[in-house]
């Protein structure tokens, strides 16, 4: 009994975290539309592979004749008839139809005591080359070409003769060719399975999945499953994890749903949850950023008089040196923020602790005030190039006090400050960037 229950406890983690999988915080779409606009890179990449394509050279005897073709070089490809596809359920497909590929050779024919040298044009016609990629998530979290299946075969070989002995080598084309045809067919797969399963995923496995954003928070936007193909798009999950560069270790957890793109127009579609603001937010609370001091010269005159007013009581008790120091407005968030994305619009929730001092030299500070401050920002959120800006404006702002319901007759007065003197420094406060690309 004890044994299995010391079992049970074993794989009771391993159950609960496949029954609860965890959701993505960003999700991208790339429909057809976007495969078609990526494909002219693809063929670029294809023709760069196929014309370094090494192909060995080729001897044989006809009778009395013994000939040699060496040096053969990829000149020219022509891939016009290609189509890129998705192919369900984690596939990429490249068909290429009636493709021609150009090369040269050097020929060398010996027929009893005659010797021939000299360069020969050829052309393989009728090129049809069909590659699946098998895509799907490495143990890193990276996207990877888990395998490439490749078919591919040549219709014809046709081969340009001159020289003195053309007549010969017209009636050794045939062999040539065929020979020729057989060599080039060889070479085709396995250089676009080099491509794919070396190069590619060499260039993939350099792709961070943790980055730094700025100096306080960085990202993570690792995979956190294999992509999903259908016939029209391609769905890959993001984790869009954000973290504390001093904190990497302390994270939220994700609770919000799962995300879906129903839509099919556009090239590209990216659907990002709360917990992707939410763990942004969160590791800027964790990194102590979410602050704001307001003294000296940042101080608006209207708004140290204001205070200075509400405050008169409190002020006629201390020592003139001290009561006529500056003021200073220290602003400090309490919560971590929360985002919250609705049919009628997204918003930011965030809670404050705001001081108030007495700011005398040389002197430690003297506080007159400590509030609460809660306060709901419309947000709104763009993307311009690689960078993901939210722009925040204050639309709620509310200030009370626990303490002394003397210190509360202050509070109408300084909740006038969030839409006065006080609100261009809270809400350029608030404005940022939370996602650059790191290539960008």
């Amino acid at each position: 009994m004890a044994q299995a229950m010391y079992l049970l406890l074993l794989t009771l983690p391993l159950v609960i975290s496949v029954s609860h999988p965890v959701n993505p915080g960003c999700r991208i779409r790339i429909t057809s539309k976007g495969l078609q606009f990526v494909k002219h890179e693809g063929l670029k990449f294809v023709e760069e592979e196929l014309e370094n394509i090494t192909i060995p050279d080729l001897t044989g005897n006809e009778g009395r004749f013994s000939y040699s073709i060496n040096n053969v070089r990829v000149t020219h490809l022509q891939l016009h008839f290609s189509e890129l596809l998705f192919q369900p359920h984690k596939q990429l497909v490249l068909d290429i139809n009636n493709a021609s590929i150009s090369l040269t050779f050097q020929r060398k024919l010996l027929y009893w005591l005659f010797y021939d040298v000299g360069m020969i044009n050829a052309s393989a016609e009728g090129v049809h080359i069909k590659t699946e990629l098998d895509l799907a998530r490495d143990p890193g979290g990276r996207l990877k070409i888990a395998n490439l299946s490749c078919e591919a075969s040549i219709n014809k070989m046709q081969a340009g003769f001159s020289g003195t002995l053309k007549k010969v080598y017209d009636f050794l084309g045939s062999f040539i060719t065929t020979g020729m045809r057989f060599l080039l067919n060889q070479q085709i797969c396995p250089a676009l399975r080099h491509a794919g399963l070396v190069l590619l995923n060499s260039l993939l496995n350099t792709v961070p999945v943790r980055n730094a954003v700025d100096d306080y928070i960085g990202i993570d936007y690792s995979l956190l499953s294999d992509p999903d193909v259908s016939e029209d798009s391609l769905d890959m999950d993001f984790k869009g994890m954000f973290f504390s560069l001093t904190e990497p270790n302390q994270t939220l957890p994700n609770l919000s749903p799962a995300l879906h793109i129903k839509q099919q127009e556009r090239m590209v579609y990216i659907a990002l949850s709360e917990y992707f603001f939410d763990s942004a937010l969160y590791a800027y609370y964790q990194s102590g950023v979410l602050s704001l001091d307001i003294a000296g010269e940042q101080m608006p005159k209207d708004l140290e008089v204001l205070l200075r007013t509400s405050y008169f009581g409190t002020l006629m008790l201390m020592d003139p040196s001290v009561s006529e120091s500056p003021m200073k407005l220290e602003l400090r968030v309490s919560t971590p923020p929360r985002f919250t994305i609705k049919p009628t619009g997204t918003s930011v929730t965030v809670n404050a602790i705001l001081n108030i001092y007495l700011d005398p030299p040389d002197q430690p500070l003297i506080q007159l005030s400590s509030m609460t401050m809660e306060s709901r920002l419309s947000a709104k959120v763009t993307l311009k190039k690689t960078t993901l800006q939210v722009q925040l404006d204050l639309k709620r702002f509310r200030i009370y006090s626990n303490k002394s319901a003397l210190e509360s007759l202050a509070v109408s007065e300084l909740t006038i400050l969030a839409n006065g003197p006080l609100y261009p420094h809270v809400a350029s406060s608030n404005n940022f960037s939370i996602f650059t690309s790191p290539h960008s």
